[in-house]
């Protein structure tokens, strides 16, 4: 279900492209990070899993891609995506390295992760190397994803270590041949911040100033999001066939 007020992306600094076509190595290869998400809202808990990211791995950029119509929350009330695309620029406006990308909201749904990578491959040059953001909670659930094994063989996926989640790799490697030597475990800061906290703190009148960017907070009180009740609890993962 979607907000019905779906403000339109201004020209200027937080419309920039996202560059993704541009990509082309001129010495060596370039590491590009993808970090799928609905960021409804992006929280400094993101932006500081982006930016760990990009330093551990080396990575030239982080491309914050907002989902458009994610298949696994589909029974959940979702700010409109080009709300949760504004505060993703809002939040990463002055940031060298993480930019936010389109990719997946300028297409038809079902929005599957597998087929965001692939247009994102396409948009780049050959010599790019993705790696693909995710949680361990996310990775251990990889063989519930819709071509999950393209996933494994097309790109790195890192799993951005929750201490409280451990990965049955016995499951993953039956499942998923292969998976584990494509693989990388991110240890990352303990956060107890998280978008759905966020939305209740809304809801109840709690301040949020410390746990979102100055702008988003601005954002999020300017344009009234996140005052109504969402209709039902997302269910995690991704399913393989449409909801």
């Amino acid at each position: 279900m979607r907000d019905p007020e779906t403000p339109p992306i201004n020209n200027g600094v937080y419309s920039r492209e996202d560059g993704l076509s541009e990509l082309t190595p001129e010495q060596g290869s370039l590491r590009i990070g993808i970090f799928g998400g609905t960021f409804d809202p992006i929280h400094i808990g993101h932006l500081i899993l982006a930016e760990e990211a990009w330093f551990q791995l080396g990575l030239d950029r982080v491309y914050l891609v907002p989902a458009g119509d994610p298949p696994h929350k589909q029974n959940r009330r979702l700010a409109s995506v080009e709300h949760r695309i504004r505060m993703a620029q809002l939040a990463t406006a002055d940031s060298d390295y993480i930019r936010v990308s389109r990719v997946d909201a300028d297409r038809p749904g079902p929005h599957y992760t597998a087929d965001m990578v692939r247009l994102v491959r396409q948009r780049v040059d050959s010599q790019v190397e993705l790696y693909f953001l995710m949680g361990t909670d996310s990775m251990d659930d990889l063989p519930n994803w819709s071509e999950a094994q393209w996933l494994v063989e097309n790109c790195r996926l890192v799993a951005l270590s929750r201490h409280e989640v451990e990965i049955d790799w016995n499951r993953l490697n039956n499942a998923l041949p292969g998976v584990q030597e494509k693989v990388i475990i991110l240890d990352m800061p303990e956060l107890e911040i998280a978008s759905n906290i966020i939305q209740r703190r809304v809801r109840s009148g709690q301040p949020i100033r410390y746990q979102v960017p100055r702008l988003v907070e601005r954002y999020i009180r300017e344009h009234n999001l996140y005052r109504v009740e969402e209709r039902s609890v997302a269910v995690a993962g991704e399913s393989k066939h449409p909801a």
